[in-house]
C-alpha cells in the first residue's frame, strides 16, 4: 500500500510538473472584448501579442470574440489564457471562472479611467439634465456599467426619449456625429480620439476602475508571474513596448498593479442593473 500511495504521489507531481511544462511551451491565447471593429481591434491588440511573444518567448496567439459575453465565456472556461477586460467583464469572469487580475491599464498618468458622456461638437445640450426625453447610443448590451454612469450622471434612462446599443465604440460615435442620436457615451481614450473632431465631451464619469489584463484560473504560476512582469513592464517610451503600448491605445501610459477588491466600487455600482 506504501509504495502504492508514494507511485500515485510521483505520478501526480509529474502531471502537475508536466502540465506547467506545458503552458511554458504552448501557444498562449490572448481574448479582448470587442471595443471597436474587428479590423481596428486587430491592429491594436496585434503589436501587444508580439511583444508579449518576444518578451514571454513563447507563441501568443490573438482571438477577438464579436461581443462582451463571448469574450467572458472565453476566460472564464479556458479558452483564453489572458484577456483585455472591461471591468464588468472582468467581474463576470471572476464570478464565472475565477479569473484573476494581472494588471490595469493606466490612463494619462492615472490609473483610473472615466466614461464620456458625448455629443456633437455642434449640439445645443450642456448638461446631463438636458438629455430627458433625447435619443441616446450605448455600446454593448452587457456593459452595464455605462448604464450606471449615466445614471449616476443624474439621467434616469426612463427619462431619455430612446436608447439603443449599437457594439463598438465608433458604432456610437458616428451615430452622434450624424444625428441619428443626440448623445451617447465612450470609454475616455475614445472620447479622447475623437474631441475636436465631431464629438464634444458632455460629462465625465467620477474615477473609475480601468480596463484589465486577467488571467484564466489555473495558468501556471510561474507564466502568469511573467505576463504580469512583462505588463509591469511596459511603456510607451520603452524601445520594446512602446510600439505595442502606442497601438493599443495612444493614451495608456502602461499597466499598475490591481487586486480583486478594486472593482468592488464597480459592482456597486452595477448592482441595481443586474
Amino acid at each position: 500500500m506504501k509504495h502504492w500511495i508514494a507511485g500515485t504521489l510521483l505520478g501526480l507531481c509529474a502531471l502537475s510538473a508536466q502540465a506547467t511544462a506545458n503552458d511554458a511551451r504552448a501557444e498562449l491565447v490572448f481574448g479582448s472584448v470587442a471595443m471597436d471593429i474587428p479590423a481596428q481591434m486587430m491592429a491594436r491588440l496585434e503589436p501587444f501579442t508580439e511583444y508579449l511573444a518576444a518578451t514571454l518567448g513563447q507563441g501568443v496567439a490573438l482571438r477577438l470574440s464579436p461581443g462582451m459575453p463571448d469574450a467572458i465565456r472565453e476566460i472564464a472556461e479556458g479558452r483564453s489564457d489572458i484577456a483585455y477586460l472591461t471591468p464588468v467583464a472582468y467581474i463576470r469572469a471572476r464570478e464565472r471562472g475565477n479569473a484573476e487580475p494581472l494588471a490595469r491599464t493606466i490612463t494619462k498618468g492615472e490609473d483610473s479611467f472615466r466614461l464620456m458622456i458625448v455629443v456633437a461638437e455642434d449640439s445645443p445640450l450642456h448638461a446631463p439634465e438636458e438629455l430627458a426625453g433625447k435619443r441616446f447610443a450605448f455600446g454593448d448590451e452587457a456593459a452595464l456599467l455605462q448604464r450606471a454612469a449615466v445614471v449616476d450622471a443624474g439621467i434616469e434612462l426612463a427619462d431619455l426619449g430612446s436608447y439603443h446599443f449599437l457594439g463598438h465604440y465608433d458604432n456610437i460615435v458616428r451615430g452622434v456625429i450624424s444625428g441619428d442620436f443626440d448623445a451617447g457615451i465612450l470609454k475616455d481614450t475614445a472620447a479622447y480620439r475623437w474631441e475636436g473632431n465631431g464629438i464634444r465631451i458632455l460629462h465625465a464619469s467620477p474615477a473609475l476602475p480601468p480596463y484589465v489584463i486577467a488571467a484564466r484560473e489555473g495558468l501556471a504560476p510561474d507564466l502568469r508571474d511573467r505576463i504580469r512582469d512583462a505588463l509591469l513592464a511596459a511603456s510607451p517610451d520603452d524601445p520594446a513596448s512602446g510600439p505595442a503600448m502606442r497601438a493599443l491605445d495612444e493614451n495608456y501610459d502602461g499597466f499598475a498593479p490591481v487586486s480583486d477588491a478594486d472593482y468592488d466600487v464597480v459592482r456597486g455600482l452595477i448592482a441595481p442593473f443586474d
